[in-house]
């Protein structure tokens, strides 16, 4: 093993980050702020699949990586939850929204498969292994870019939000191929294991656009302090981005058709040794330690 995951018991003081955290851009603060909605309810179901899975693994290697992605998300987990309460202690309180996302993932995606569908429950949970490594491209190619994003440095971006974020992606490129090599392990062999993964990309691409527009546009449309003024709209989007505050289209879709590839594998995302710096200097992860 190279690299040793673990997880790092961190915590943030909101006490100071005011609502719009990316000062005058309550666009792009809250196309953000979308993670804060999804990361609580769907990081306890990564933890919730891998520990059903945990007895087909037969590599101790793996099972160690296995074990310190299911610590680092348990955390991060806890530390977005924070950041919802800290929302609604300014008035922008999300419960309407993240109970949406709580059905998708207890019940759309729990143990057993929706409606009484004709599933094994081995098959079932192969299923849901694709897409926990589906979901993972994403954020490991969320995590590099914002480690990267000089563009919320210079629009000076509240420094706790900025830490977390970026100890977050740190650690989402830092365990890039651990759901992947999951799936892989668990997934059988032959052709149904390459088409049960296109088909967990197939759900998770156009399910997570659909989430991220739906929970920007609750965003501004329940911010007190925009108070129904302002609403989503592709043209301030777009403009976020030629700033450098969000990521372009481009570099979210190109993430696909690199992971459809036969000969794909997630350790090609991103730059670890980016993401073990910034572990070293973020402010959270040091005082972790």
């Amino acid at each position: 093993m190279s690299h040793r995951i673990a997880p790092r018991r961190v915590a943030f003081d909101w006490s100071r980050t005011p609502l719009h955290w990316i000062p005058g851009e309550p666009t792009a603060t809250h196309v953000i702020n979308v993670l804060h909605l999804l990361l609580p309810a769907g990081e306890r179901w990564f933890v919730k699949v891998f520990k059903e899975a945990l007895p087909l693994v037969r590599d101790p290697e793996l099972l160690a990586e296995v074990k310190g992605f299911m610590g680092q998300e348990a955390t991060h987990s806890v530390q977005h939850t924070h950041v919802l309460d800290h929302l609604a202690a300014q008035r922008l309180d999300t419960t309407d929204f993240t109970r949406y996302v709580d059905l998708l993932f207890e019940r759309l995606l729990g143990e057993r498969p929706p409606l009484g569908a004709p599933i094994s429950p081995r098959e079932w949970l192969r299923f849901r292994l694709a897409v926990v490594a589906a979901i993972e491209q994403f954020t490991a190619v969320l995590g590099d870019w914002v480690l990267t994003a000089e563009g919320l440095d210079r629009a000076e971006a509240d420094e706790v939000m900025l830490d977390l974020l970026r100890w977050h992606g740190a650690e989402e490129v830092e365990h890039r191929a651990v759901a992947f090599d999951m799936y892989q392990h668990c997934a059988g062999t032959g052709a149904p294991r390459y088409a049960r993964r296109v088909a967990g990309m197939a759900v998770t691409a156009p399910v997570m656009l659909g989430l991220w527009v739906w929970g920007t546009a609750y965003l501004i449309r329940h911010d007190p302090q925009l108070a129904g003024r302002v609403r989503y709209s592709l043209a301030e989007h777009d403009r976020a981005i030629r700033k450098g505050l969000l990521p372009a289209w481009r570099e979210l879709g190109a993430a696909v058709p690199r992971y459809l590839r036969r000969s794909y594998h997630p350790s090609r995302e991103g730059s670890l040794s980016r993401a073990v710096a910034y572990l070293k200097r973020s402010p959270a992860a040091r005082a972790a330690t």
